[in-house]
């Protein structure tokens, strides 16, 4: 999964694990679980948060389970990661970049979710701007659903619709 915060990627991440089965890992979860340890925040706390989770995912992978990692995955290093994890694993690998082209909307989401988070911050939507270029940017071939046009459950039909196809 990859898209920016508020966009309603956990909801859909959540919905796809319930119906495959499969592992939901949240980098936002990790995260906030280190922040709660005392780590300040900081680049280094984000990257071991993505570390963590293809820790975790590979350690599900091999055992067969399915995985959907819930994660922002805005840069090209860190959608890569996925790519030499599913090399490493010999599994698929298929991306889902969940949007909010009703940017008011998306911006409401985001201003006013509520999360289990005691640590993490919110991210400001200013602080989204750059990280909607970096996912402009992103040219590989991915499923794309935006959830100003359906709820979680009838994306993630259209999801698994598309990963049957695959």
């Amino acid at each position: 999964m990859a898209g920016l915060p508020g966009s309603g990627k956990s909801a859909i991440a959540s919905e796809l694990a319930r119906r495959l089965p499969a592992t939901h890992l949240a980098v936002d979860e990790l995260e906030d679980a280190m922040l709660r340890a005392g780590l300040r925040n900081s680049y280094e706390v984000g990257l071991a948060a993505y570390l963590g989770a293809e820790a975790l995912a590979e350690a599900n992978l091999l055992t067969g389970a399915h995985v959907v990692v819930d994660a922002v995955n805005d840069h090209p290093y860190a959608r890569g990661q996925w790519f030499q994890l599913a090399e490493r694993a010999a599994v698929p690998l298929a991306f889902v970049e969940v949007l909010c082209s009703d940017v008011e909307l998306h911006r409401q989401r985001l201003e006013h979710r509520q999360r289990p988070f005691t640590a993490l911050p919110e991210p400001t939507w200013e602080s989204l701007l750059p990280r909607r270029a970096a996912l402009e940017q992103w040219g590989d071939d991915r499923i794309r659903v935006d959830t100003a046009n359906g709820n979680p459950a009838a994306l993630a039909t259209r999801i698994l619709e598309r990963l049957a196809q695959h």
